[in-house]
């Protein structure tokens, strides 16, 4: 990236009173605001909304108002399989968007519940839809969210075609680049959805995930305590998931 397009992004929390002490440099948006829309942009931004461990931020079927950023904490979206069980479509962690697949239908295909106390900023979306029609670089950028959500989606249904020992490698690295692009280590982590949701998201049994975790740690792989994760051997992860993902992980 050279230097010009480096100045054409800001971190939206430091243009936000409430949230210039984040350190998620969450929601990079195009500059070249002046003082009057990045007032409004900071007024259409509801910070703060909390949401205790299983509280549902919105459920399937409910009608569209909001996306939504993961402040603190971590969100899991679900959807009911055609046998009638829950469905993991999708683990949101800090500086992550989510509620998006409700643009197009106006109503959500999902639900949305917290893994932790979680902390959202809700951003109406009739607001920055009105806003980004004066703004477009604000609509550009969230379609390069949106591009980042569905090669997600396409790495998820890669993975339905790998083995055992792939898919979870390749969750491991994933959610490593994930933190890692936010700031975060990308070595050490707390895993705060459970190994049934895991085995749920990846279509394996959670007796396999165990089974896994354990033989990656036998083999040097990583180290786990509980939930607490420490990749030790990254690029021998790697080679077991092999291009189901990609090193870096997903560009801005």
């Amino acid at each position: 990236m050279n230097q010009e397009t480096k100045a054409e992004v800001i971190d939206l929390s430091a243009l936000q009173v409430a949230c210039r002490d984040c350190t998620l440099f969450q929601l990079c948006l195009p500059i070249g605001l002046g003082e009057a829309d990045l007032a409004r942009l900071e007024r259409i931004i509801k910070t703060k909304r909390y949401a205790r461990r299983g509280d549902y931020i919105f459920r399937r079927g409910e009608g569209f108002r909001a996306i939504y950023a993961v402040k603190a904490g971590s969100v899991k979206t679900v959807t009911i399989a055609e046998d009638g069980r829950e469905q993991v479509t999708g683990f949101h962690l800090p500086g992550e968007l989510f509620g998006l697949d409700a643009i197009a239908g106006g109503s959500h295909c999902a639900s949305a519940r917290a893994l932790e106390r979680t902390t959202l900023c809700e951003i109406p979306f009739d607001s920055l839809e009105d806003f980004g029609e004066e703004v477009p670089a604000i609509l550009r950028q969230m379609l390069r969210i949106m591009s980042r959500e569905i090669q997600r989606d396409h790495t998820l249904a890669h993975l339905a075609n790998r083995s055992a020992e792939e898919r979870l490698a390749a969750f491991l690295i994933s959610i490593s680049n994930r933190y890692r692009e936010r700031g975060f280590s990308g070595s050490e982590f707390h895993l705060t959805m459970s190994r049934s949701d895991i085995g749920n998201y990846l279509g394996l049994a959670v007796e396999t995930v165990s089974r896994l975790f354990t033989r990656f740690q036998h083999e040097g792989l990583l180290a786990a305590r509980s939930k607490h994760i420490q990749l030790l051997d990254v690029d021998g992860l790697q080679g077991i998931a092999g291009e189901a993902v990609c090193v870096r992980g997903a560009s801005r």
